[in-house]
């Protein structure tokens, strides 16, 4: 017996579904995970101020203090940009010896209440970390509060603007 083409074998062609219940499950895991780690992963950032346009015409002003902190490799100056230095803190066997910049910082706020901004100006190979100590430094003053364990935080000069340091006389950078 011959079977024809057409009374062969049939076949059904049923639409599968998809089956995406694992797919949901995942998702509903993932994006609750992924919303509330990203809250997190938040950096912390410090505002600087640049330098204004050198274009612009200058007006004469009184010579007013301007705060300038230069780090170099060996020392850290503190000066003002009209008079000069007024402090020279060389390092120690540890490093920068930052609680006496700090303590200078808090005689210069002293001295001028108002005063606000600060230039940090770095030497060439000056470590990031070292920058960001002198910053934290500068900005904010601590003090342990004698017969406490609290430590009082008041603002030094928080507008805060880097540049690259002035190369000494001896040619060394």
């Amino acid at each position: 017996m011959i079977q024809s083409r057409r009374g062969g074998r049939h076949h059904r062609h049923d639409a599968v579904e998809l089956n995406i219940t694992a797919f949901m499950n995942l998702m509903v895991i993932l994006v609750p995970f992924l919303l509330i780690t990203a809250v997190f992963s938040r950096m912390a950032i410090i505002e600087l101020n640049l330098p204004g346009s050198s274009n612009e015409p200058v007006e004469p002003q009184e010579q007013t203090f301007q705060l300038e902190i230069i780090v170099r490799q060996d020392k850290i100056e503190v000066g003002d940009r009209n008079q000069g230095l007024l402090g020279i803190y060389p390092n120690s066997d540890e490093g920068y010896d930052y609680a006496a910049l700090g303590e200078k910082l808090m005689q210069l706020k002293e001295r001028y209440p108002t005063k606000t901004d600060a230039s940090i100006l770095l030497e060439q190979e000056i470590p990031y970390d070292t920058l960001v100590q002198v910053m934290d430094t500068v900005r904010v003053a601590q003090e342990i509060v004698e017969g406490k364990t609290q430590v009082m935080r008041s603002d030094l000069f928080p507008d805060i603007s880097i540049g690259d340091a002035p190369v000494l006389d001896g040619g060394a950078s």
